[in-house]
C-alpha cells in the first residue's frame, strides 16, 4: 500500500469507518439531522451538548465538501501554491533563487495528508463518544416526523436537512459526453495537467486557475460574464484578473460554450464570440474543470412525505430557518444563497435555538462575510457598491489604497485596497482586496454586527505597521471629512482666544 492510499484509508477510518454498525435507534428523537456536512455536524454536536437525544444520518462521508473536497483540500493547495508567488517575487525582495518547479505529486500528497490530520474533529467515534446516533445510509422522509434510513425508522420531534450541495453542470452540448473534473474529483489528481481549461470563473474557478497556472499548467479561464468575480466590485475585480493574468492564466470573458467534445486524449471547446473573443475560436486542453456553482441535494429524500417545499434554490425556508412543515429546519447550502462553510455554522447554531427552544432568531439578521482566496485575497462584508448605488446618497463610501499604508508599501503589497461603506458614519460594509484580506474582514465585520462606527475605528490603536491599519485609516477620513469649514472657522476662533 503505497502513501497515499494510507491516508486516505485514515481518512475513511474516521468518517466513513469499514466496521460500523448502524445503532438500535431511540424510540424518538429531539433531533435528527440528515446530512454530515458542516452545517449537519454543527447542528449534530451542538443539539447533543445541550443535552438533546440526537441522530446524524450520512449517505456519504462526515465532513461533507467542506472537509473533503472543498475548503480543507483547496487551501492545503492554494498554500503551496502561494510559496511558488512568493518564490517568483522574490527578485523584486533582493532575494536570488535558482530555478525551481513545483512537484505536484508530493503537494497533492500533503494536501491528503492535512486532510485526514483534520478528519478526527469530523469523526464518527467523535460523535458517538459525544452522545449522538450516527448512522450511514441514505435518509428519506416516511412521514412528516419520522425518516426511514436503510429500514430503520427515526421518529423525531425536530428535524434539519443539511444535504448540502454539489456541483452544478452547465447544460453545454457534449459535456456530459466527456471526462471532466468538478472540486469533488480535482483534489484527486496525482499528474498535473499540461493544459488545463476551466469552466467558470466565480472564486473557486479563480482560485484553482491562478494555483494550478502557478504550478505549471497552461491554463484557461472561460466564462460568460465580462469579469472574473461577478459577485465582487468592478476594481476589485480588475486586481484579480491582473494577478491571474501575471501568473499566465489566460481569460476568455464574455463568451458563450457552444459544445465540447473529445479528441484523442484532448478536449475540445468551441466558444463564440464575445468581448475578449472578436471571432469564433477553439480553445484544447488535456483537462477539464467545471466550476460553474452548486446545485442542492435534495433528491432522494422524499421532501413531499414530509410536507417539505422546494424552490429553485432548494429547501424552502423563511427567516427563521423553517420549512413548509414546522417541525423541519434547514441549513446549509441545500437552503442559503451563502454558499460557505461559515454560512452553514451559524445558520446551524440559529436553528438549535429556533427548533429546540422555540427562538425566533432570524437568518436575515446575520452578517455574512465571505472570501475569495486568489493573490491577493477579495473579502467582503455587509452592502454591495450596487446598494450603495442605489441608495440616494444615504450611504457613501471612503477607500483607502494601500499604497498610502506603510506596510502594503514595504511589503511590495500595494495592489489593492480597504473600502468602507457607512450611513453617517456608522459601518454598514466593506471591501477588501490585500494578501490577507481574509484576516482583515473580521475587524469589519465585527463592526458592522454591532452597530460600529468609523469614529470608533479612528480610535482604536492598531499595530503599526500592519496593513489592518487601513482600517484605522478609514476612519481618521471619516472624521477629517467631517471637519467643515464652519466647524474649523469656530475651532480657529477658539485657538485665537485660548492664546
Amino acid at each position: 500500500m503505497n502513501l497515499a492510499d494510507r491516508t486516505d484509508e485514515k481518512l475513511l477510518e474516521a468518517v466513513r469507518p469499514s466496521g460500523w454498525s448502524n445503532p438500535r435507534p431511540a424510540e424518538r428523537y429531539d433531533l435528527v439531522v440528515i446530512g454530515g456536512g458542516t452545517a449537519g455536524l454543527v447542528a449534530a454536536m451542538g443539539g447533543a451538548g445541550l443535552g438533546a437525544r440526537v441522530a446524524l444520518v450520512e449517505r456519504h462521508r462526515l465532513g461533507g465538501d467542506c472537509l473533503n473536497t472543498g475548503c480543507v483540500p483547496s487551501k492545503a493547495l492554494l498554500r503551496s501554491a502561494h510559496v511558488v508567488g512568493e518564490l517568483r517575487r522574490a527578485a523584486g525582495l533582493g532575494i536570488e533563487v535558482g530555478e525551481f518547479r513545483a512537484d505536484f505529486g508530493r503537494v497533492m500528497q500533503r494536501l491528503r495528508d492535512r486532510r485526514s490530520q483534520l478528519a478526527a474533529n469530523d469523526s464518527a467515534g467523535r460523535f458517538r463518544k459525544a452522545g449522538v446516533d450516527v448512522f450511514f445510509g441514505q435518509a428519506r422522509f416516511s412521514s412528516p416526523t419520522a425518516v426511514d434510513v436503510d429500514g430503520q425508522g427515526l421518529s423525531f420531534r425536530r428535524a434539519v436537512i443539511a444535504t448540502g450541495g454539489r456541483p452544478a453542470v452547465p447544460p453545454v452540448e457534449g459535456l456530459d459526453d466527456v471526462p471532466f473534473l468538478t472540486n469533488e474529483s480535482v483534489f484527486d489528481l496525482t499528474t498535473l495537467p499540461r493544459r488545463l481549461l476551466v469552466i467558470g470563473a466565480g472564486p473557486s474557478g479563480c482560485e484553482l486557475a491562478q494555483a494550478f497556472a502557478r504550478f505549471g499548467s497552461a491554463v484557461t479561464v472561460i466564462d460568460r460574464g465580462a469579469h472574473v468575480l461577478p459577485r465582487e466590485e468592478p476594481d476589485a475585480a480588475a486586481i484579480v484578473e491582473g494577478a491571474l493574468e501575471r501568473d499566465g492564466v489566460q481569460l476568455v470573458l464574455g463568451a458563450e460554450i457552444d459544445r465540447v467534445t473529445a479528441r484523442a486524449d484532448e478536449i475540445v471547446l468551441d466558444v463564440s464570440a464575445g468581448p475578449s473573443t472578436r471571432e469564433p475560436r477553439t480553445l484544447v486542453g488535456d483537462a477539464l474543470l467545471v466550476a460553474a456553482g452548486r446545485a442542492p441535494n435534495v433528491e432522494g429524500l422524499d421532501l413531499a412525505s414530509a410536507g417539505v417545499e422546494v424552490s429553485s434554490g432548494g429547501v424552502a425556508v423563511d427567516d427563521r430557518m423553517r420549512t413548509s412543515n414546522p417541525r423541519v429546519y434547514a441549513s446549509g447550502d441545500v437552503c442559503s444563497r451563502f454558499q460557505f462553510t461559515h454560512a452553514a455554522d451559524a445558520q446551524s447554531r440559529l436553528v438549535l435555538r429556533n427548533a429546540l427552544f422555540f427562538g425566533r432568531r432570524r437568518a436575515s439578521r446575520l452578517v455574512m462575510p465571505w472570501v475569495t482566496f486568489t493573490d491577493p485575497e477579495v473579502a467582503h462584508v455587509g452592502v454591495t457598491h450596487a446598494e450603495v448605488a442605489a441608495s440616494g446618497g444615504r450611504l457613501a463610501a471612503i477607500t483607502v489604497q494601500l499604497s498610502e499604508v506603510d506596510r502594503a508599501v514595504v511589503d511590495d503589497a500595494t495592489d489593492g485596497f480597504v473600502r468602507v461603506y457607512h450611513e453617517r458614519g456608522r459601518l454598514r460594509g466593506c471591501t477588501i482586496v490585500a494578501a490577507h484580506a481574509g484576516e482583515m474582514i473580521g475587524e469589519a465585520a465585527y463592526a458592522v454586527t454591532n452597530a460600529g462606527t468609523l469614529a470608533a475605528l479612528s480610535s482604536t490603536v492598531h499595530p503599526y505597521p500592519t496593513q489592518a491599519e487601513a482600517l484605522r485609516r478609514a476612519g481618521d477620513m471619516y472624521r477629517r471629512r467631517a471637519l467643515t469649514p464652519s466647524l474649523k472657522t469656530w475651532f480657529e476662533r477658539y485657538f485665537k482666544w485660548t492664546r
